[in-house]
């Protein structure tokens, strides 16, 4: 089975990204929504007056402006998956031409890569505003993901292969 060019395998996952790309799309919509509700209920509980809404035995009607920035970091999350998404769609488009050397993917896996830091950088703001605004009860434990770092790492280095590899090919294409 071949890697490169219509048909391949690297068609086969272009696909995927497209599938994955509309679902992200739709999720981030989604996730605005709702943190537009949860902002409108919390100005205006009376919208809320005939229903009840517990969580363990609480009230959560008063929650709504912790909900909607909870919801507000999953959308923000979700556009941060949704560009590197893009990004790599792009990539397996030049994959599937043929071209995998294309000069703008050196860029675009260096878009790939920083979005991947502010993701997890954003994480550890995340941890630290919920340790501020929730009860410790509730708040999230702070991990430090080595594997997330190390992906960050390989997609720069790739990045680098790409550009060296962009390189060589005009070489190639000046040389007669």
């Amino acid at each position: 089975m071949r890697a490169l060019g219509p048909g391949s395998v690297s068609s086969f996952l272009k696909i995927i990204l497209d599938v994955v790309f509309v679902a992200l799309w739709i999720g981030v919509s989604v996730a605005g929504v709702l943190m537009l509700a949860a902002l409108l209920f919390s100005f205006n509980p009376d919208l809320l007056a005939d229903i009840s809404v517990t969580a363990g035995g609480e009230e959560v009607v008063n929650r709504g402006p912790v909900v909607a920035v909870g919801l507000m970091a999953a959308a923000v999350y979700m556009g941060g998956v949704l560009v590197i998404v893009a990004q790599l769609r792009r990539i397996f488009a030049t994959l599937t031409a043929g071209d995998p050397f294309h000069p703008d993917n050196v860029r675009r896996l260096r878009v790939v890569g920083l979005i991947l830091a502010g993701l997890e950088l954003g994480r550890y703001a995340f941890w630290a505003l919920s340790t501020w605004i929730l009860p410790a009860s509730e708040a999230v434990e702070p991990t430090l993901s080595l594997t997330a770092w190390f992906s960050v790492l390989v997609v720069f280095v790739l990045a680098e292969v790409f550009r060296e590899g962009a390189r060589l090919r005009r070489e190639a294409e000046l040389t007669i």
